[in-house]
C-alpha cells in the first residue's frame, strides 16, 4: 500500500510504495506447566539477589519461594538462606 503525505496546499501526495518485508518466523518450544512455573521462580530468585546457579537449584526444588525472598530481604546471606531452604 503506498504512503501519503500532505502537500503544501493541503492535498495528499503519494511518496512511494511500501515494500513487503519477509520477517523471520519465531518458533516457541512448548513448555509444560511445571517448566513455566520453574522459569518464573528462577526469574523471581535472580531478581531477589540469588546467584544464577543457586537460583536454578532453588527454582527446581520445593523450596518456599516467598520465604527465599524474605530471607535475603531480612539480611541473610545467600549461603545461609540456601542452607535453610534446602
Amino acid at each position: 500500500m503506498p504512503s501519503f503525505l500532505p502537500g503544501q496546499s493541503g492535498r495528499v501526495r503519494r511518496i512511494g510504495s511500501e515494500q513487503r518485508i519477509q520477517m523471520p518466523q519465531t518458533t516457541e518450544t512448548p513448555q509444560s506447566e511445571r517448566e513455566k512455573v520453574e522459569s518464573w521462580r528462577l526469574h523471581v530468585l535472580v531478581e531477589a539477589g540469588y546467584p544464577l546457579p543457586l537460583a536454578e537449584k532453588l527454582a527446581h526444588s520445593e523450596a518456599d519461594l516467598h520465604r527465599a525472598v524474605e530471607l535475603l530481604g531480612s539480611g541473610c546471606t545467600v549461603e545461609t538462606a540456601a542452607e535453610i531452604l534446602l
